[in-house]
């Protein structure tokens, strides 16, 4: 009878245990498993990134694509740019451009800034990758080379303009050297463009050893530190080292100052108005539509202008493809 008593007490407990154990095992998997955020909550997380981008996504239409748009449709009409009628002429602007050998002339000009760019580069990196070194007074010759990147174009124009003249500060700097010369710098085409793309080099130049530069001090210095144990020079670390490693800045450089030299503008606009053989594309395109009231035409020319500078950033894209190179 004890026996049986015994058996009955020992299945009880066990029962009692297992049921404590359910619902403890019911509790741990509660509390494992949250409970699902409300259906407005939800919302509210995948609409906050796309309330962040609202203001620019708007100033980016607004003043950007909405504009493109408009100088596309400009392009297949006449409008003089200040008539309230305009009637569709279809290709006939595109048609001009591409027969008329004045409107396109003006890109030999470009071959000038196509050289300085090259030049400038060149420069940017010799003097970025000196500069990243040990060098003495190192931080006065970054100023130095940035400084011009801060001054104004208009400023800048004018300042040369004076610099260029006839016995300016030119002909005075070659005459304490006992060069004396009476040749007008901005008088003739071949000088006056190679001037011009000069100042382009001296303003430009600051930006892109900027940008050499930061690329350059992202390099591991540990690299420089292991070639120099096995003996390598200066030369070889920056062959091995440092143009693998600054490969897409050089990429974006070369794309930029491409698309810069053929849309050059502010310096020859100013300095000489385009005179003397150095009027460039955007400044034929500016004196059509402001000048002659071709609104209709300029746009077309604007529209060819971008079309060439994205083939020409596809076409280096495509031959120099942007490999990120993994150094460590």
């Amino acid at each position: 009878m004890d026996a049986g008593k015994a058996s009955v007490a020992a299945r009880t407990r066990a029962q009692a245990a297992a049921r404590t154990g359910a619902g403890a095992s019911n509790r741990a998997s509660n509390r494992a498993v949250p409970p699902s955020a409300p259906r407005p909550a939800r919302a509210r997380r995948l609409l906050t990134p796309w309330l962040f981008l609202l203001a620019p996504l708007t100033l980016l239409v607004t003043f950007t694509y909405a504009p493109i748009a408009n100088m596309v449709a400009y392009s297949f009409t006449d409008w003089d740019g200040v008539s309230p009628e305009l009637h569709y002429t279809g290709a006939e602007n595109y048609a001009e451009l591409f027969t008329r050998e004045d409107l396109f002339q003006v890109f030999w000009v470009s071959g000038y800034y196509l050289a300085a760019s090259v030049i400038q580069i060149v420069a940017a990196l010799y003097f970025a990758t000196i500069l990243s070194f040990s060098v003495r007074f190192r931080n006065f010759f970054k100023g130095v080379l940035f400084f011009p990147s801060l001054v104004n174009g208009v400023a800048i124009g004018f300042v040369f303009l004076y610099f260029f003249q006839d016995g300016g500060t030119f002909d005075t700097v070659l005459g304490l050297f006992g060069h004396h010369t009476d040749h007008a710098w901005l008088g003739t085409p071949v000088s006056a463009n190679v001037s011009l793309a000069g100042v382009s080099i001296w303003r430009y130049l600051g930006m892109n050893f900027v940008l050499f530069l930061g690329a350059i001090q992202s390099v591991p210095g540990e690299l420089y530190e292991a070639a120099e144990l096995d003996g390598a020079g200066r030369w070889h670390q920056f062959r091995y080292i440092i143009a693998p490693g600054i490969r897409p800045v050089l990429t974006l450089t070369v794309i930029l100052s491409v698309s810069g030299s053929l849309s050059a503008f502010e310096i020859p606009y100013i300095m000489t108005g385009g005179a003397t053989g150095t009027e460039t594309f955007v400044i034929q395109t500016v004196k059509l539509a402001f000048q002659f009231n071709k609104t209709g035409l300029a746009s077309a020319a604007a529209v060819v202008l971008l079309l060439i500078i994205l083939l020409v950033t596809w076409v280096q894209r495509r031959l120099v493809p942007d490999d990120r190179v993994d150094l460590v």
